[in-house]
């Protein structure tokens, strides 16, 4: 679903990612881990746009992406929920939703009612702004957010940031929900292990803005979570 190739990025004089190679499955959860500052975040970015890349290639269902702008991502099918939610606090609730619906056709700009059998929550505060939420409701309103586009791929940034357990467990349960029963490709980037284990099909390592491994969640050994995981 989507292929990098030796990406390469800066920021200012500071190599970020560094001939960076990863290869993300349809209809698959492959979680990106690494330490705190090897990229993670910044490879998302450079997914969506965000960040200008130097080099390298980024394709989506066969076809390069990164020459698109930032606006006309979300309409080739790119999700994105951004590590810290951002919602827009003094917006409604359906205002948030709604912030992405010109990505959508014309004749289809309003918000598809499965995102409300998802987040029953999101469906009842709808006139409350986003400010007044909590942390685990707002992570859930960012998500719907995403979804209002009916991406082909969801990109999550550490979701889990913040979210007290009950609710960390009930967007566990809505993410293997969108991966394995409705086919949506799912990139993870999560710190905490037993979280990626429940959800992912596949990993990436990332270590100094480099790929150090990847591979199936069954490849994923002890070696390389005290090399490159554990704090």
């Amino acid at each position: 679903m989507i292929a990098i190739e030796n990406l390469n990025q800066y920021y200012g004089q500071s190599h970020t990612l560094r001939d960076l190679t990863l290869d993300i499955p349809e209809g698959e959860c492959t979680v990106v881990m690494g330490r705190n500052g090897v990229g993670k975040t910044t490879l998302l970015q450079s997914i969506m746009g965000i960040n200008r890349i130097a080099s390298g290639s980024i394709k989506l269902a066969g076809r390069n992406i990164e020459q698109h702008s930032v606006e006309r991502r979300p309409t080739l099918g790119l999700g994105y929920v951004p590590q810290g939610r951002q919602i827009f606090p003094l917006l409604s609730v359906q205002e948030n939703l709604e912030i992405g619906l010109p990505m959508r056709p014309r004749g289809q700009r309003q918000v598809p009612d499965y995102i409300f059998e998802l987040f029953p929550v999101i469906k009842a505060m709808l006139g409350r702004r986003g400010g007044d939420l909590s942390g685990g409701q707002q992570q859930q309103l960012a998500i719907a957010r995403a979804l209002v586009i009916d991406p082909q791929v969801l990109l999550l940034d550490e979701p889990t940031e913040g979210i007290q357990p009950n609710v960390v467990a009930e967007i566990a349960d809505i993410i293997r929900k969108l991966n394995k029963e409705m086919g949506l490709t799912v990139v993870l980037v999560e710190q905490k292990l037993p979280f990626a284990r429940k959800l992912a099909d596949r990993f990436c390592i990332l270590d100094r803005g480099q790929t150090v491994a990847q591979g199936t969640m069954d490849a994923l050994s002890g070696d390389l979570v005290r090399d490159y995981l554990t704090v």
